[in-house]
């Protein structure tokens, strides 16, 4: 049974930053379309803002799942489990708001983040409403240790702004990123953003 916590408290936030990295699921609202399961890191990338906010950067990789499922409808949930120690699980389930990259917020939440990659990959900061924190025992979670972070990221980054020029490889990710595999646009133009702060 998981128990309920009225706000993210101290060891909430200790316990958060000593975990080698973390999740994001959401999903669009038709019955047809694709939910999606992210892993995320390194923790560094993750801050909680205050008792009830949290926020995450994200970069551009293969997909573009949560922009697109956040702009539809805002729904998130982020979930972490201990590879180490004690068993637990912590999720906290929300309300996102996609900042995007050349949004005059992005360098005040970005800063502090931590990025696995390059400058040039960062395309956004997730900032989420914590609506429900809830934790429960993680007995099924295997115990693991954690090696370090993979470099592929940022070489692959940094040889596709090399051969590409900065406003070539921006102009790539966003015609990649422009709609999700169900066709919800993310990068593109054209919805009102339910996501936005809209509870």
């Amino acid at each position: 049974m998981a128990t309920i916590f009225d706000a993210i408290s101290d060891h909430h936030r200790e316990w958060i930053s000593r975990q080698p990295m973390f999740f994001i699921a959401t999903a669009p609202l038709s019955p047809d379309g694709h939910v999606n399961v992210s892993p995320k890191g390194p923790i560094g990338s993750f801050k909680v803002v205050d008792d009830h906010t949290v926020a995450y950067l994200d970069v551009n990789g293969s997909g573009i799942e949560t922009i697109g499922h956040l702009r539809e409808n805002g729904r998130i949930v982020v979930m972490f489990c201990a590879f180490e120690g004690p068993p637990r699980i912590l999720r906290l389930h929300g309300r996102g708001e996609v900042v995007f990259a050349d949004d005059p917020r992005f360098d005040e939440l970005a800063s502090g983040l931590e990025n696995l990659s390059t400058d040039e990959a960062r395309r956004a900061v997730i900032v989420i409403d914590v609506q429900r924190i809830a934790d429960s025992c993680g007995y099924g979670v295997p115990l693991m240790s954690c090696e370090g972070m993979r470099p592929h990221h940022s070489a692959s980054t940094q040889t596709r702004v090399r051969v590409m020029g900065v406003e070539g490889y921006d102009s790539f990710q966003r015609e990649r990123g422009a709609f999700t595999i169900d066709g919800l646009p993310a990068f593109a133009e054209g919805l009102v953003d339910a996501g936005q702060g809209s509870g």
